[in-house]
């Protein structure tokens, strides 16, 4: 028989449930959902380490907590250029120039600085950055202003964050003044990378500081705005706020942003960034513009074509008439193009290799006839002419000197800074090309040089050098004098020094004729109507060349009549060489004025005797003029003894 089975144990009482007050606070949809098991799992850790069963759940429900917000906190813990770029597409701004000016004084901390870095890099990937996009430029400032990089410096992005991230910060003092002063004149400069003003591209600047400036800001800021220059002001911190509005473009609650912190900084790059997202304003139309529409930022502006230029509405198109400006220098007609101003010679006449001067079309222009002065053409042949009182020699080409008179001849040569070095070195040939046809002795013609440009400058007085190869050495050491152009000056330097006998010239007894010759390429800037008239009252014989932007009116009130003889002009000064035989003719004096006047030595008997007379005759004058003043006087003193 078998035996019966033990009885079965006695079933332990199972202790009392714990309660869970923590259940519903991790109920969290979505997301971890450990209600019974998180309980009993904290009922059990109760039971071993005897603590409150509420702190335990409130512990895990924590942690429930922590894991549901960690793709949050991933999120916020991105770098704030991260941010930036997912704030937005990346958009089209049209042209635009954009400098940014950091502070990197010493109260910027060190990962403060780290978080202005980041949010430039951010700021960077939201711009459309390219050469004819966004040019982009950074400099900072503490006490002194540093270029990161210019505008020209970068076109990849790549490259301006490699730039940026390399940046070391100055921490020095807070010239916030003297930055602003640096954008205006350097940064935004053309020879920086900007475009030029008539391009009309936006320039913006961008100041982010976190402290008062140490120097003045508003006059400079006013001044950089005048420019042109739209500004932003970013305050962070510490930054005072009527410095901010000081230095801002109006209206100022778009561009004055103040943030607490620099963790904060992002929010301005969100707004920054739509701003210059607008919408294009040429793209929807309703514009106006005859020929082109150019967007800018926040509004837009009409263009034309080229060969056009914008009427008085900015809107519609005329076209240019280039030579109405009247600095074509066509010696014929001016015909306006789209490419701009064209020469065109008159029926008879051929346009020559400097496309501004004109010559007839004759026999002597197709063959070398190596005439000295002219060559004149008769049906299939020609001949050589000379000026009037020269002759032509046995060569039928060549001319005589001018060997019949005597001549007093001063060169008045404009050295002013529109000359240019190189063109002033043809002016020295063309002087000597004279000196080569003239007689140059004591007996014959005297040569002198002054140059003029804001002062003068007696370069040699005629009674310096007896030989044509002592002055021609004398003009190839002249010196470039470069400056402004006061012909009336010079002018009066001529007539006051230049023909002096002390300078150099003959008496006026011996009637040598006196020669002045002013060369010049553009318009005076003192008044010459004084000294040219008093030039020709005194018997100067005045001739006037010009060349260039020379102006007509001018040479023709410098020199004597008619004007047609003592005038010659000539387009460039390469070309000027044609003047060369007009002047031959004109300078050498007209037979019979100057012409066999024997010239003595001053120490010969009969010139002494002669000046003794004049003298003697000069101070018999002077007595009889002395006795009236003195008979004079006494009848007014007897006049005053009888009023009293």
């Amino acid at each position: 028989m078998r035996p019966p089975p033990p009885p079965a144990p006695a079933a332990r009482p199972s202790p009392p449930r714990a309660h869970c007050p923590c259940r519903y606070l991790v109920q969290l949809p979505g997301r971890l959902r450990p209600s019974a098991p998180l309980c009993g799992r904290a009922s059990e850790l109760s039971g071993r380490l005897r603590l409150d069963t509420s702190v335990l759940c409130w512990l895990s429900a924590m942690r429930g907590l922590l894991y549901s917000m960690l793709p949050l906190l991933l999120l916020l813990l991105q770098p704030w250029e991260t941010q930036l770029q997912l704030a937005g597409p990346r958009c089209s701004t049209g042209p635009l120039d954009l400098v940014f000016v950091i502070d990197s004084s010493r109260s910027v901390r060190p990962f403060e600085f780290e978080t202005m870095r980041q949010f430039l890099v951010g700021l960077l990937r939201s711009l459309d950055v390219g050469p004819n996009a966004t040019r982009v430029g950074v400099i900072q400032y503490s006490s002194q202003v540093q270029s990161v990089f210019p505008l020209r410096a970068f076109s990849r992005r790549e490259d301006m964050e490699r730039a940026i991230r390399a940046l070391v910060p100055l921490a020095q003092g807070t010239m916030t003044g003297l930055a602003i002063q640096y954008a205006m004149n350097v940064a935004f400069s053309v020879a920086e990378g900007a475009r030029p003003p008539e391009a009309r591209v936006p320039r913006v600047a961008v100041i982010v500081t976190d402290g008062r400036p140490q120097d003045r800001v508003a006059e400079v800021a006013a001044q950089a705005r005048a420019r042109g220059i739209e500004i932003y002001a970013v305050g962070v911190q510490r930054a005072d706020v009527g410095s901010l509005r000081a230095m801002a473009s109006p209206p100022l609650n778009e561009h004055v942003f103040l943030v607490e912190s620099f963790d904060l900084i992002q929010e301005f790059g969100r707004q920054f960034q739509g701003r210059l997202c607008r919408k294009d304003l040429c793209a929807q139309g309703g514009h106006g513009c005859q020929h082109q529409c150019v967007s800018a930022l926040g509004t837009f502006h009409c263009a034309c074509n080229p060969g056009y230029q914008l009427a008085a509405d900015n809107k519609s198109c005329m076209a240019i008439d280039h030579c109405s400006f009247g600095n074509h220098s066509c010696q014929h007609d001016c015909v306006s193009t789209f490419g701009g101003p064209q020469c065109r010679c008159r029926e008879g006449y051929d346009l020559l290799p400097d496309r501004r001067s004109c010559q007839a079309r004759d026999l002597c222009n197709g063959v070398d006839h190596g005439c000295e002065f002219q060559c004149v053409s008769e049906g299939f042949s020609y001949h050589c002419v000379c000026p009037e009182g020269r002759q032509l020699q046995a060569d039928g080409k060549s001319c005589s000197r001018c060997r019949e008179g005597h001549v007093d001849l001063v060169l008045l040569v404009d050295g002013s800074k529109s000359v240019r070095p190189q063109n002033f070195e043809l002016v020295k040939r063309f002087v000597n090309q004279i000196v080569d046809f003239l007689d140059v002795s004591p007996e014959g013609t005297r040569v002198g040089l002054v140059q003029f440009s804001s002062r003068v400058r007696t370069e040699f007085p005629l009674g310096r050098y007896g030989t044509a190869a002592e002055v021609k050495q004398a003009v190839l050491a002249v010196e470039y004098m470069e400056r402004g152009t006061m012909t009336g000056l010079a002018l009066r330097h001529m007539v006051e020094h230049s023909f002096s006998e002390a300078q150099g010239a003959r008496p006026r007894e011996l009637n040598v004729p006196r020669v002045g010759l002013v060369f010049t390429d553009g318009r005076s800037q003192d008044n010459i109507s004084v000294w040219a008239a008093r030039a020709k009252e005194e018997g100067i014989v005045m001739y006037a060349v010009g060349v260039g932007k020379a102006v007509e009116e001018e040479l023709r009130e410098i020199a004597s009549e008619p004007a047609e003889l003592h005038v010659s002009y000539s387009p460039d000064f390469s070309t000027m060489t044609h003047l060369l035989e007009n002047l031959k003719g004109s300078i050498c004096p007209e037979e019979g004025i100057g012409a066999g006047t024997e010239l003595r030595s001053p120490c010969e008997c009969e010139s002494l005797v002669e000046f003794q007379g004049r003298t003697l005759g000069t101070l018999e004058s002077l007595s009889q003029k002395l006795a009236q003043l003195t008979a004079r006087l006494e009848d007014l003193e007897n006049q005053l003894a009888t009023q009293k």
